[in-house]
């Protein structure tokens, strides 16, 4: 029940968007007959009608009541003289007052909003106490829901199992990068972003299933599930700039600079985000259908996103530059993110401008969640851990980096050495490949005779300036192996195992058989 005092003869109550032919209004309305008579006027969205008197001083009550037309019901006098008001005189001490419990059916050719106000023309202000219920129809899943909020909550309910499995996947994934030491700080704070996206679907499902089943639901939670996608976008933006200037892909760390201008762009994104969270709660007025990329904020919001994709643009292609062999990567994830980052603000600009009111919150709803499952599942898929995956970024594992940190300045302390990707040290199994833990592949790779053939000469270096060595140089070095020992004859004696082929014949210590020691 809300208590009404206002000094003003009009008043706005409240909206709602109804179905054409479900709607249903039931109110419950109790003032004193002394301050009689006041009156419920319904009015819809057309532009003679709430647009013509809402936010018009320069109109009076009696002309704000004079666009209602009578033949549809508009007007409920809320008198014992109007029958449909179901209005009854009750003794409350010394007073009277009027008790008025009734209901209104709306039908229209099309979803409509339609506004409910209180009148008192010419008198000396409005008091009442008043309870209203706005329904569409019978349903769970419609009874509460306004028109324009139909689908939202089977929407967040399915894009909550997908992004679920996304993070699930993710998590896999990691364990397996993990096994190979390849889980850098870029793929964490992916999974990170998708693990708040659940979160955030989590409370706005549970802030809409309170809300269907009694019209009200908890404020609370709808805002901290605002915050949360908020802050998974923030991440999600923030991990893709990092790529694209190459960290945990090209480079051991972000620059001194590049850290400063980081920090500056996203503590200013994240104002910005929090003046639209402000600015939606205070200055929106409930009489508009707003939306709120709709505002002075909102449009900051855009500026911001299309100028990190300028920033993105140019991290990548100096990345490209210095590391070309990296374009199995980077072309795939410049072209895709280039989508998600005009995707925002083409979304905010067609919601403001090409979608009817009526139906906004609900496609754009969908529209945003779709946007932000695009971005996970690309990134989820050209970072699969796969030896078929040719796109995969990362070729320097997690144990290599703090050797490549601690190295003077100058010789490379911040760039990671060049390899076009990392996916051959998938082996198809969760375990690290201690053959190339600690490697730095040279490209290219020198054959043994060419070795052999410039003994003598310099010690031979690859383009990167590293020594060359083979198993063949290891004669010039050291002293030649003993002879082996031969076996003990034994009838039941099996000939040694034969040597992986990892290692040279040169040093084989195989036998024919049936050799004695001295052949």
């Amino acid at each position: 029940v809300t208590l009404l005092s206002n000094p003003q003869d009009w008043v706005f109550l409240t909206r709602f968007c109804f179905l054409t032919d479900f709607g249903r209004l039931n109110f419950k309305f109790r003032y004193p007959k002394s301050r009689c008579c006041q009156n419920i006027l319904l009015y819809f969205d057309e532009s003679s009608q709430w647009p013509a008197v809402y936010k018009r001083p320069d109109k009076d009550c009696y002309q704000k009541e004079s666009v209602l037309r009578p033949e549809n019901n508009q007007v409920i006098n809320l008198t014992t003289h109007y029958t449909w008001s179901g209005c009854m005189v009750e003794s409350e001490g010394n007073e009277e007052m009027l008790n008025c419990v009734g209901g209104r059916s709306f039908r229209s050719v099309r979803e409509r909003w339609w506004y409910i106000a209180l009148s008192k023309c010419g008198g000396d202000g409005l008091q009442l106490e008043y309870e209203m219920t706005l329904t569409n129809g019978q349903s769970f899943w419609t009874q509460h829901f306004s028109a324009d909020e139909f689908g939202i909550l089977e929407t967040d309910v399915t894009f909550l199992v997908i992004f679920a499995t996304v993070f699930t996947l993710s998590c896999y994934f990691a364990y397996n990068l993990k096994g190979r030491q390849l889980l850098h700080t870029t793929y964490k704070m992916f999974m990170t972003a998708a693990g708040v996206e659940v979160l955030s679907l989590l409370f706005f499902c549970i802030y809409w299933g309170l809300y269907a089943r009694d019209g009200v639901g908890n404020g609370s939670l709808k805002i901290l599930g605002k915050l949360l996608f908020s802050v998974s976008f923030l991440i999600f933006l923030l991990m893709l700039i990092l790529l694209g200037k190459g960290f945990t892909v090209t480079r051991a760390r972000i620059s001194h600079s590049g850290s400063v201008k980081l920090s500056i762009y996203m503590t200013i994104y994240t104002i910005t985000y929090i003046i639209l969270f402000i600015y939606e709660a205070e200055f929106f007025d409930p009489g508009e259908v707003l939306y709120a990329y709709d505002s002075p904020a909102g449009y900051g919001l855009m500026g911001l996103q299309l100028l990190a994709y300028v920033w993105f643009c140019y991290a990548v292609l100096v990345s490209l530059k210095h590391y070309p062999e990296k374009q199995p990567f980077y072309i795939p994830f410049f072209t895709a993110y280039t989508l998600w980052f005009f995707a925002v603000p083409v979304m905010a600009l067609i919601a403001n401008f090409g979608i009817s009111r009526w139906a906004r919150e609900k496609i754009v709803n969908g529209i945003q969640l779709g946007i932000h499952l695009y971005a996970h599942v690309v990134f989820l898929a050209i970072t699969r851990p796969s030896a078929a995956n040719k796109n995969f970024p990362y070729h320097v594992r997690t144990s290599q980096i703090g050797i490549l940190l601690s190295s003077p300045k100058g010789m490379g302390a911040e760039s990671f050495p060049h390899h076009a990707y990392g996916n051959s040290s998938f082996l198809g199994d969760s375990q690290p490949n201690f053959t190339e833990l600690f490697s730095i592949h040279s490209d290219p790779v020198k054959t043994i005779d060419e070795t052999v053939a410039r003994k003598g000469q310099e010690v031979p270096r690859n383009s990167e300036h590293k020594i060359i060595t083979t198993t063949a140089d290891l004669s010039s070095t050291f002293a030649p192996l003993p002879p082996p020992i031969p076996p003990r004859s034994s009838a039941h004696s099996t000939p040694p195992p034969r040597l992986t082929s990892h290692f040279t014949e040169y040093f084989s210590m195989q036998r024919a058989t049936g050799m004695g020691p001295n052949a």
